[in-house]
């Protein structure tokens, strides 16, 4: 580095306001993931929208997001980090205003979408930012600090939005976002330095559209497969038609046109490559279990959703600890070894969420959220270095993109099929169960029960009902509980793909990349 980017690896000032700012970005953005579902209902009533006009206040945030995702990193080549950075910050803060603005369901998706365009460089332009502004013995740290964020929103997402529409209203779930927004752009403006613009880049305009087409269907189908009954609507199958044919004609064109949209030459590198499998796993694993984890807080065991919230944030605890530990622990301690151990914790905790009931205590759930929260927090933060230990810097920004893009489709994959399996799971096993609740069942025969449910009464038959759907419940929760912890546990081994970090930043500190970099 030469001129004034020179700078940016000097310790100072400028570098903790950047530091600020790309956290207050990255926080803003991932709390966007997830804070306006508890809101939904507040929403529906106050802007006249039907329950399937609703759920497009989280869709049409979420593929847009998706779609904008992909060109991040030719955006930025070409027009320059800083200057893009500030327009999207400004963007997703305004867009943001707005939402709380609306008046009717139109405006409100309208503005959803505007948000999602703004808010997908966020976190990969964080990132790229944090990863050019620390020395490459110092990424470990930056990306704890980083990665904070990133898992820190989705979980604290939910129990903040309850608290705001509980104690305000849900205006203020779009609201909390301006102060965020302002520090920010602010921030960027006064400390972060522009990087070089390339002038030359020519936008790839079918292959965005091949895979803009691509993505945007798969995500329609995948959040609206539930609502819908999956392959029983014809919607959902056109969607899925589409996406694969869409993705079809991107890999044709890309692998035949001399300057393709996505820079396949990131996946030449086996660092990376490994970074987006574990980054699909982290994807699929911790929207999966956050998907189930406040749906049986408040059916199967009853809490209101602020306390489910709050209880849901204990993994969170979890994981600022970790994020804390690990970037030190690294100079110590193999990054592999780190997933290996932070899987393995997860995997446990979700063998132990597996005999969850109504019945279990707050102490045992705070407990096993801490410890799934700490395993994560010893996989993120590994995982996000070695993606990045031996990529060019170059390839950075469009790095960035492809990681988030990666996390984004990977959680919408793990939340529908363990939503739609926790479905199935539940009629299955109330229809099993439902079979053996007769007068001729030995134990509803029995004097304590029988004065309880009785089978002649409408409140007997009500109460057994009720009884039979809950344990339908918890029956289906634990399967799905279950095929998370398998799932998890079949990707343990995949950590030997990664090499020594030790050695590789060894080398990279002897060689002509570390004087570059200081």
């Amino acid at each position: 580095m030469s001129g004034p980017a020179a700078n940016l690896m000097v310790p100072g000032l400028r570098r903790n306001m950047v530091t600020i700012c790309a956290m207050t970005a990255t926080i803003m953005q991932a709390l966007d993931t997830t804070i306006a579902n508890v809101a939904l209902p507040y929403m529906q009533g106050t802007l006249s929208a039907s329950q399937d006009q609703i759920n497009w206040v989280l869709t049409s945030y979420i593929v847009a997001a998706a779609i904008m995702t992909a060109p991040v990193g030719w955006i930025a080549n070409r027009f320059g980090r800083k200057r893009i950075f500030i327009i999207c910050s400004a963007g997703f803060t305004l867009a943001s205003v707005l939402c709380g603005l609306a008046q009717d369901i139109n405006q409100m998706v309208l503005f959803r979408l505007l948000q999602g365009v703004f808010g997908a460089a966020l976190v990969p332009l964080s990132q790229s930012v944090m990863l050019d502004y620390y020395t490459l013995q110092e990424r470990a740290k930056a990306m704890s600090i980083w990665g904070m964020g990133v898992m820190m929103g989705p979980i604290m997402g939910p129990s903040l939005g309850a608290w705001l529409t509980e104690t305000y209203s849900w205006h203020w779930v779009f609201f909390v976002n301006l102060p965020f927004g302002a520090i920010t752009v602010i921030g960027l403006i006064i400390f972060m330095d522009e990087t070089k613009k390339d002038l030359t880049l020519k936008f790839d305009w079918f292959g965005f559209a091949a895979l803009a087409l691509g993505i945007g269907a798969l995500q329609l189908a995948l959040d609206r497969g539930e609502q819908l009954d999956w392959f029983e609507s014809t919607e959902i199958v056109a969607e899925f038609i589409i996406s694969a044919v869409a993705f079809y004609y991107f890999f044709a064109h890309s692998f035949t046109t001399s300057r393709p949209f996505i820079r396949f030459e990131l996946f030449r590198d086996r660092n990376f490559v490994t970074g987006c499998i574990f980054m699909t796993v982290m994807g699929l694993v911790l929207f999966s279990t956050m998907a189930l984890s406040s749906p049986f807080m408040q059916n199967v065991i009853g809490y209101p959703i602020i306390t489910a919230g709050m209880l849901l944030a204990s993994r969170g605890v979890g994981t600022f600890f970790a994020m804390m530990l690990v970037g030190r622990m690294m100079r110590f301690i193999e990054a592999r070894t780190l997933i290996i151990c932070g899987l393995s914790l997860t995997a446990g905790s979700l063998f132990y969420m597996t005999a969850w009931t109504d019945l279990t205590q707050v102490p045992e759930i705070v407990t096993v959220s801490v410890i799934q929260g700490f395993g994560f927090g010893l996989v993120f933060v590994p995982l996000s270095t070695v993606a990045f230990l031996t990529l060019p810097n170059t390839l950075r920004t469009d790095g960035t993109a492809m990681l988030t893009l990666v996390r984004n489709v990977a959680s919408s994959v793990g939340i529908s099929v363990v939503i739609a399996e926790l479905t199935q799971g539940t009629r299955k096993s109330y229809a099993v169960l439902s079979e053996h609740v007769n007068p001729f069942n030995h134990a509803l025969q029995m004097p304590d029960v029988r004065g309880l449910i009785n089978l002649s009464t409408d409140a007997g038959r009500a109460m057994a009902d009720k009884m039979v759907a809950i344990q339908a419940q918890i029956i289906a929760f634990a399967h799905d509980y279950q095929l998370v912890m398998l799932f998890v546990l079949c990707t343990i081994p995949l950590a030997l793909m990664i090499g020594s970090t030790k050695a590789t930043l060894r080398k990279q500190a002897a060689g002509p990349e570390h004087a570059v970099m200081e």
